[in-house]
C-alpha cells in the first residue's frame, strides 16, 4: 500500500471510451430515478460468492468525477495530501507566494497554528479558503459585466464599466483599510 501514498497520473486508455461511458451512463441515470430522496448506495464486488463491500459516498464521489474526466479524454492525478501544511504548501495548492500566505496568517483571513517557530495549516481550512476566494472573484466579474445591446451607443457602455471598475475598487480599497 506505500504505493497508495505517491501522486500518480491516469489517462485515458484508447478504446475505453465505450466502457467509461457506460459507467456514466449508469451514475447518472441512478441519480435521476432516486434524485435526493434517497442516498445511493454502491459496493465493491470480490471474485467470490458474497464478497462485497459499501463504497462510501465520499469515495462515490471521487469515482463520478474521475470516471467523467476519462471519459471527457482528460487525465487524472491522483496527489494524496497530508491534512495539515506547510505555507509553502498552502500557497502551491492556492497559487499564490509563500509570502502571500503568511499575510493571510498574519491578518487572520487564513487561521494557522504554530509548530516550534514554523506555521501549518489545516488543509480544510486551505480549501474553504480557496472556496470563498472563488467566490469573490466570481461575484466581482459579476459587477464588472455590462450587458451590451448592438445598438448601444459605445461610449455609454464604456462609462458603464468605469463606473462599475471604480466601484469595485472603492470596496477593495475599504477592505485594505479595515484589514
Amino acid at each position: 500500500m506505500t504505493q497508495a501514498l505517491e501522486q500518480r497520473t491516469y489517462l485515458p486508455e484508447p478504446g475505453e471510451g465505450e466502457r467509461l461511458a457506460e459507467v456514466v451512463s449508469f451514475l447518472e441515470a441512478h441519480e435521476r430515478r432516486a434524485g435526493d430522496r434517497v442516498e445511493p448506495r454502491y459496493l465493491l464486488v470480490g471474485a467470490g460468492e458474497g464478497e462485497q463491500i459499501p463504497v462510501p459516498a465520499e469515495v462515490h464521489a471521487i469515482l463520478k468525477q474521475v470516471v467523467a474526466a476519462l471519459q471527457a479524454g482528460r487525465a487524472v492525478t491522483v496527489a494524496p495530501r497530508t491534512t495539515k501544511l506547510t505555507t509553502q504548501q498552502a500557497a502551491d495548492l492556492l497559487g499564490v507566494s509563500r509570502p502571500t500566505v503568511k499575510r493571510l496568517i498574519a491578518v487572520g483571513e487564513l487561521p494557522a497554528e504554530k509548530v516550534g517557530t514554523r506555521h501549518r495549516v489545516v488543509l480544510r481550512d486551505v480549501l474553504e479558503y480557496q472556496q470563498q476566494r472563488r467566490a469573490q472573484q466570481y461575484e466581482a466579474l459579476m459587477e464588472t459585466s455590462v450587458e451590451i445591446n448592438d445598438e448601444e451607443n459605445p461610449e455609454r457602455v464604456a462609462e458603464q464599466l468605469r463606473v462599475a471598475r471604480k466601484a469595485v475598487a472603492a470596496r477593495r480599497r475599504s477592505r485594505g483599510a479595515s484589514a
